[in-house]
């Protein structure tokens, strides 16, 4: 870990100086004396911090989505960096390292403003009408830098397993010299630090009166995203993958957690929404979020540029949703899969009457307006205008809808763009994460107890009942194991394309779920019909895969990094 080299670039976005020959103690002694300049500085670090936050729109591997590394979509492009996690390219030396290096940027910062930049009274301000303001925002910034670090460090942890932890900005002489603290370690440091900040971070920041800065938003952490982050951490350290004993207390613990998010979001105002409405340029101002990350700039077309059906002018096709996904929808009348006996599936109208979920995450054959300015119907059968053989046209037989927005346009001089914001945390995937838990814990998704009045089937139906969802509610007596079928299928589809479905099946140890996904294949018959064929396509798995290899490069400067099984 290059901790010298992040100091030092750390801040090097306030000065605007040229940070290349500042060695470590020089960089250190100036970089308090700027900081304390002014109060804006100081902002400023904290606003930087936030930058580091991950999101998953294919600013990381040239357009393509985790999504596409798992049973969610397929990359059109099988050239793309994306696909190595499933073509034998995957090792140490490819480690796709960026959640590593960013991670660990992110800490350094968060490590450097507690360090230094605590106490600060701003005394240039104090005649000023907003100096109470700015206080009252300084002083919550070390809360905000915990909750940071302790976000990173989940992200960290869940990828890698234990890692090196480091709460202060280390000497040259200590950076190279560390070890990975135990994956337990790390979720017990994420836990003590959520519990001890809860109370401290500003709880609302839309009850702040005059001591407001800003208009409310939801890209700053609060009260309850340090819950939500508490409770989602909760959820992976109580998973097979890192709950190698099965611990029921564990399981209680994330329950708990998680109803604390579901209890809290009540006196937030925090209710589920239209499934519509998650995303979309206004999608950060719905009730049902929790915390966003901001794209940078606010209005971009990127994203639509990558995943646009090919044929339409500007599109590449990108993140192809699979006919796995596809099968996750049930049929809206009877609450089952496709091939349930009674289902009402007809192979011939194989998209009439499913999930309304279907509709508003993918792109199918015969869609209009996909987007707006695209006058034709969607061909993705072969042979049509957004199918094969055309070179990048849809592998699967669908395009991505979900998060794209359909008013942007990419043809020549009609260019515009339109307001990204990804989701990090909102209610629903708590509803979701309580139900999981707390079915673990009590050993039925009918249970209850005085903790816990709210079973994991009643947990599901919620999402189940939104005002456009509205599918057949989960019935009482279900077995364990149809429950958890039921389970892991709802969220596969309620959160589809947010960034989940990749790690669940890693902390569920599932693996074998990844070694093959199903592609749809669609011909025109010569009376205008279509035949539908469903295609098996192998993929690589390892159970190594479940914990990304060390970066090799990290571990040529510091011998101590042990490697993960499997990698070595």
């Amino acid at each position: 870990m290059k901790f010298k080299t992040i100091i030092s670039c750390a801040v090097c976005v306030l000065t605007v100086a040229s940070c290349d020959k500042m060695d470590y103690r020089e960089y250190t002694n100036y970089g308090k004396d700027y900081m304390e300049l002014s109060y804006d500085n100081v902002s400023g670090l904290i606003t930087n911090i936030y930058t580091k936050l991950d999101y998953d729109f294919g600013q990381s591997y040239s357009g393509g989505m985790l999504a596409s590394a798992c049973d969610e979509a397929e990359y059109a492009y099988n050239s793309n960096a994306v696909c190595d996690f499933y073509n034998g390219s995957w090792s140490p030396a490819n480690a796709k390292e960026s959640t590593w290096t960013n991670s660990y940027a992110a800490i350094q910062m968060c490590n450097h403003y507690l360090d230094g930049f605590q106490g600060l009274t701003f005394p240039e301000l104090e005649l000023n009408q907003d100096y109470d303001a700015k206080m009252n925002s300084y002083n919550n910034y070390a809360h905000e830098a915990r909750f940071l670090r302790a976000y990173f460090y989940f992200n960290l942890v869940r990828q890698y397993g234990g890692v090196p932890l480091v709460t202060h900005v280390p000497t040259t002489q200590e950076v190279n010299k560390l070890t990975r603290a135990s994956s337990e370690d790390i979720f017990k440091f994420i836990e003590s630090e959520c519990d001890d900040i809860t109370n401290k971070i500003i709880a609302d920041y839309t009850a702040l009166g005059s001591l407001a800065l800003s208009t409310p938003e939801t890209a700053r952490a609060n009260r309850l995203t340090v819950l939500a982050l508490k409770a989602r951490a909760a959820l992976y350290a109580a998973s097979p993958l890192f709950n190698t004993t099965d611990s029921k207390e564990l399981w209680k613990k994330a329950a708990l957690a998680n109803k604390a998010v579901l209890d809290s979001a009540v006196v937030y105002k925090k209710y589920l929404v239209k499934y519509s409405e998650l995303w979309g340029e206004t999608n950060w101002t719905k009730d049902e979020m929790i915390f966003m990350r901001r794209m940078y700039p606010d209005a971009t077309n990127t994203l639509e540029g990558y995943n646009f059906p090919i044929g339409v002018e500007g599109g590449k096709s990108g993140n192809c949703p699979t006919q796995t996904l596809v099968d996750a929808y049930e049929m809206k009348a009877t609450g089952k899969l496709w091939n349930e006996t009674g289902s009402g599936y007809d192979p011939t109208k194989p998209y009439v009457g499913r999930d309304p979920r279907f509709e508003l995450t993918i792109a199918k054959n015969g869609d209009t307006k996909w987007p707006t300015y695209n006058t034709l119907a969607l061909q993705t059968y072969y042979g049509g205008a957004n199918g094969e053989p055309i070179t990048g046209a849809t592998p699967t037989g669908y395009y991505l809808k979900k998060y794209c927005d359909a008013s942007v346009n990419l043809a020549a001089g009609k260019t515009n763009t339109k307001r990204h914001t990804w989701i990090t945390y909102r209610l629903g995937e708590f509803y979701l994460n309580y139900a999981e838990a707390v079915f673990k814990y009590l050993g039925s998704a009918d249970a209850t107890s005085p903790e816990f009045p709210l079973s994991a089937r009643e947990a599901v139906n919620m999402i189940r009942n939104r005002a456009d969802v509205k599918m057949p509610l989960l019935s009482a007596g279900l077995s364990s194991e149809d429950f958890w079928k039921k389970y892991e299928n709802e969220r596969m589809i309620e959160l589809a394309f947010e960034g989940h479905r990749f790690w669940d099946i890693r902390r569920w140890k599932e693996g074998d779920k990844l070694k093959s996904i199903v592609q749809m294949k669609i011909t025109k018959n010569d009376d205008g019909t279509f035949t539908y064929t469903r295609k098996i396509v192998n993929r690589s798995w390892d159970d190594k895969m479940y914990l990304f290899p060390i970066p090799q490069s990290e571990r040529m400067k510091n011998p101590n990094l042990t490697q993960n099984p499997g990698w070595e």
